[in-house]
């Protein structure tokens, strides 16, 4: 299944006829959502292609090439737009502790600067939070108001990114809402990281190497497939709830283990599943409690972990 196969009657009504900026819109959720709602809008895409691709961008979009961070860039951008899908950033848990100040920089100072923008054009933001604003949850699943205590920089980042989407609503009656992504997997996924495990796993099977697992494998994700974080934007946008912030993931998790043996199993793949050392800071368990997203925004995730990894290999 991918993001774009979306019907109309998926697509809330009221969203149609807008001018409509998605951030990081040349990579792998920021497509999708591009995909989703280019039939009935007009869709201008920012992106540097750092790690975006061209081939992603739905033909008919306006395209702006140039780093979320510069001033000018994001005028151009921003100039005249509806609502803003805020998708660019630093994703890279490791990355983030190795460069903390240019994860700072995109995530977090870019952010100010587009809620700045969309204040003057009194424009929607819908941007992405993360899982990894909570770090080691006391239990699971976690609701919304379970403790931030984030592990990472890129973490932190999130968080500020949470804060500051409540913040403008408060301060300024923004309409804004912060969607706390789990683990996001789907067609176009770049391998890193856990959100991109899947990718790895799934490169790894078909080339017949061996399946590599941090650890003994017992870390619990819940992966949620794209084409869901896309029904979750949608209603985003057009939501009463402003000023809210939401899980989105399927409420479901999975060990790393029995994740990669299931990718062994679907690729038909003889790979042998090894151990490497854990990762410094690895979350042990992770999944989140959707009912909010569910009650107030009428999110319904579709995808089950089997068939999306289905139609990943049927590719």
């Amino acid at each position: 299944m991918d993001a774009s196969e979306f019907s109309a009657e998926a697509i809330p009504s009221e969203l149609s006829g807008e001018t409509i900026l998605i951030t990081g819109g040349a990579g792998f959720i920021g497509s999708h959502i591009a995909d989703a709602v280019a039939p009935d809008n007009t869709v201008r895409i920012l992106d540097d292609f750092s790690t975006g691709s061209r081939e992603n961008v739905p033909d008919d979009a306006e395209v702006v090439e140039g780093d979320v961070r510069d001033g000018e860039v994001l005028d151009e951008a921003m100039a005249g737009v509806d609502l803003v899908f805020h998708e660019a950033a630093v994703v890279s848990v490791q990355r983030s502790t190795e460069q903390p100040a240019l994860s700072h920089e995109v995530n977090v100072e870019a952010t100010i600067q587009l809620l700045e923008r969309a204040r003057e054009e009194d424009a929607r933001v819908v941007a992405a939070s993360s899982s990894a604003i909570y770090g080691e949850p006391e239990s699971v699943p976690i609701p919304e108001t379970a403790p931030k205590t984030p592990s990472s920089p890129y973490g932190l980042d999130k968080l500020s990114l949470d804060h500051y989407l409540r913040l403008y609503h408060d301060l300024y009656d923004l309409d804004t809402v912060a969607l706390r992504y789990f683990n996001v997997y789907g067609p176009r996924q770049t391998a890193g990281d856990y959100s991109g495990v899947i990718s790895i796993f799934r490169q790894q099977a078909t080339d017949g190497e061996p399946l590599t697992v941090d650890g003994d494998g017992t870390q619990t994700r819940d992966f949620v497939h794209v084409s869901d974080v896309v029904q979750a934007n949608l209603l985003a946008a057009t939501t009463d709830r402003v000023g809210e912030a939401f899980n989105v993931g399927t409420g479901s998790s999975i060990s790393i283990r029995e994740l990669a043996e299931t990718i062994r199993e679907v690729a038909d793949s003889e790979s042998e599943i090894v151990h490497t050392d854990p990762r410094p800071g690895d979350v042990e368990e992770s999944c989140p409690n959707v009912s909010k997203a569910s009650d107030q925004l009428g999110y319904s995730p579709t995808t089950t972990l089997a068939a999306g990894l289905e139609s990943l290999f049927a590719e």
